[in-house]
């Protein structure tokens, strides 16, 4: 069946834990994970809830295919409802937690509640007890996973955590897991931090059986092996470059967001991007970049495993930073250095490795420095307010000082967490915050392509590129080459995208693998691992379920047509070089377009038809 049909059910307020069935005909609608976590949600929660509030449930959930020899089937989201937004949360996973918890024998864990005191649950297999966590409380992501590993005499434990950013309410703080893998978007850490939820530690070795028909599902997962060993973007790209491979390429076609996004290409790139992670260092002959790194069941790779230049100032006695830790990937790149204006390579990944440590978003920090940054340049911010940091583009020390205090949740940190959102519209200047529903944009320009544009739009959770990454059309020509600079086809393209990727995110597989299959490879991996006769276009129809649910959730928590919009200076300022030169993002082209092949009343609310068809 692929599930293994569980639920626990934990109540943090009364210390309960309980198992329970799944809702198998949930699953045979909304597959697992993203989308079966968020029908859970719709229906136990108020959408009009304070996110912070003890109403407010979070439900880390894995897929079908998490556990199983699937490539990649280690994925596991967490969901609930966002604090940096307001919007449905879902943050997904890679590393090995998600396998942890389906061979404990669970599909999803459901928190409920706020816990008195600090806790964690602690799961082995069908033992479940939330245990005191004051030890751990006020302690870094690292601190927390070493003293539980050594409260529990395990290696194999894994862990998923909060740092002390979460604790100290930054709304954009992460659940890490397995030191440097997380979900990273939307506060779903803070929310866990407001359970007075420390950690989740699972060991599980029941093993993940229950496939419908096994021979069927080692054919079917063999042959979609060999598609991505082929494919030159899973099989040579991402291993050797990493998602780093982007970072020249996207500068080149002019969408590479720059200081704050004022402009679209960054004469800095070559020194931050994947080819700089390669060079030896002056110092001590060694690159950023020690080795790559794979989650469970992942054939491709993509990890990054870097350490920092011994003599860089950021780790000067600081020898708990000199060691491998999980270094930068293609957004946080962009988002601590394009986007700030900082091209010192070793203090961007000195930045990564304090998110990683005190578990918070990089993209969404980046963001919020880079318009403190503009704001402290025109003069809304002053030393007076930031504790004495010149916070100026280009600024290695700013940057780096910045991610201290957030991490720890003091001075200027505790303005910086808030989101550039919030930020901005403290120090009186509101359209700087190049966000989307209060979450803020990744590395791709909508000036430069039309298209994720449309994305950041109308995407569940605020800005984000993971929802229909056109860019694989756009730039990349995968499955087809589109043109960046047009909007014509792109209300269809994205649609297409969003319903696919709905579905792969609550498969349990990485959504990276559609780089190289379509549901059309994926498709035979689900059918044969579960019960429903699946076909491609019963998974596209799943996703599609999906992604109105989520719609629907959203507009229930007071979202309107309103927020499915972009900042003003993408609509209003052209990009001033590059092939882009002159556009703005026309998004008014495409959004109309858009709520009609959605099947949306023209102020972008679900029809009964679309909800009927859908069965929603």
């Amino acid at each position: 069946m692929g599930w293994t049909q569980k639920v626990l059910r934990v109540n943090l307020t009364t210390g309960s834990v309980a198992t329970e069935p799944l809702n198998m005909d949930w699953a045979l609608k909304y597959i697992g994970q993203r989308g079966l976590a968020t029908k859970y949600l719709f229906e136990e929660i108020d959408p009009k809830i304070d996110a912070l509030s003890p109403a407010n449930k979070l439900i880390m959930a894995t897929g079908p295919l998490t556990g199983t020899m699937a490539a990649t089937g280690g994925r596991y989201s967490v969901i609930t409802k966002s604090p940096l937004t307001g919007a449905i949360a879902c943050s997904n996973s890679g590393g090995f937690i998600g396998n942890e918890i389906k061979n404990a024998g669970f599909d999803m864990l459901i928190f409920e509640g706020k816990a008195p005191k600090p806790v964690y649950l602690y799961l082995e297999n069908d033992k479940a007890e939330l245990l005191p966590a004051d030890h751990l409380w006020g302690k870094s992501v690292w601190e927390a996973d070493r003293l539980l590993h050594n409260d529990h005499q395990d290696p194999l434990l894994r862990i998923a955590c909060v740092g002390r950013a979460a604790e100290q309410g930054c709304l954009y703080a992460g659940v890490v897991n397995d030191l440097h893998r997380a979900a990273g978007r939307s506060g779903v850490g803070t929310v866990m931090a407001s359970k007075n939820l420390k950690a989740v530690a699972v060991r599980g070795t029941k093993g993940v059986g229950n496939i419908r028909d096994p021979k069927q599902f080692m054919l079917a997962t063999q042959t979609a092996k060999k598609v991505l060993a082929q494919n030159p973007v899973t099989g040579e790209g991402l291993p050797k470059m990493g998602t780093q491979v982007l970072m020249n390429v996207i500068n080149e076609v002019g969408a590479m967001p720059t200081r704050n996004m004022r402009e679209v290409q960054f004469e800095g790139a070559n020194r931050i991007s994947a080819e700089a992670m390669h060079v030896p260092r002056e110092s001590d002959g060694k690159p950023n970049l020690t080795t790559n790194a794979a989650c469970f069941a992942c054939t491709i790779a993509c990890g990054r495993i870097s350490t920092i230049d011994p003599k860089h100032y950021t780790i000067v006695n600081k020898p708990q930073y000199m060691g491998a830790n999980g270094g930068l990937e293609y957004e946080a790149a962009w988002a601590l250095g394009s986007d700030t204006g900082v091209d010192d390579l070793d203090a961007l990944t000195y930045a990564n490795f304090i998110c990683n440590e005190d578990g918070y978003d990089p993209i969404s920090f980046g963001s919020t420095v880079a318009a403190a940054m503009e704001l402290f340049e025109i003069g809304a911010l002053t030393k007076e307010h930031t504790g004495g940091i010149e916070m100026r583009f280009g600024s290695a020390e700013a940057l780096t000082k910045a991610a201290e205090l957030v991490a720890k949740g003091e001075g200027f940190g505790r303005d910086l967490g808030l989101g550039s959102k919030r930020l901005c519209e403290k120090y009186g200047h509101p359209d700087l915050s190049m966000t989307v529903k209060g979450q803020e944009f990744p590395a791709y320009d909508p000036r430069g392509i039309q298209g994720m544009g449309l994305t950041y739009a109308t995407s569940n959770r605020g800005a984000c590129h993971l929802r229909s990454y056109t860019v694989s059309s756009e730039i990349l020509g995968v499955p087809v080459k589109t043109d960046p600079l047009t909007t014509d086809g792109k209300p269809e393209l994205v649609k297409a995208f969003q319903d696919a990727t709905a579905a792969v995110d609550s498969t349990g597989l990485c959504v990276f693998t559609t780089f190289a299959w379509t549901l059309e490879d994926i498709a035979p991996q689900i059918d044969a691992a579960c019960a429903g006769d699946w076909s491609p276009d019963k998974m596209l129809e799943a996703g599609e379920r999906i992604w109105n649910l989520e719609r629907q959730f959203n507009l229930k928590a007071g979202l309107t047509k309103a927020d499915d919009t972009l900042p003003k200076r993408l609509l209003k300022e052209a990009a001033k070089t590059g092939p882009a030169k002159g556009k703005v993002s026309e998004l008014h082209k495409m959004l109309p377009h858009y709520y009609e092949i959605r099947g949306w009343t023209p102020d972008g609310v679900p029809t009964t038809d679309t909800l009927h068809r859908l069965a929603i």
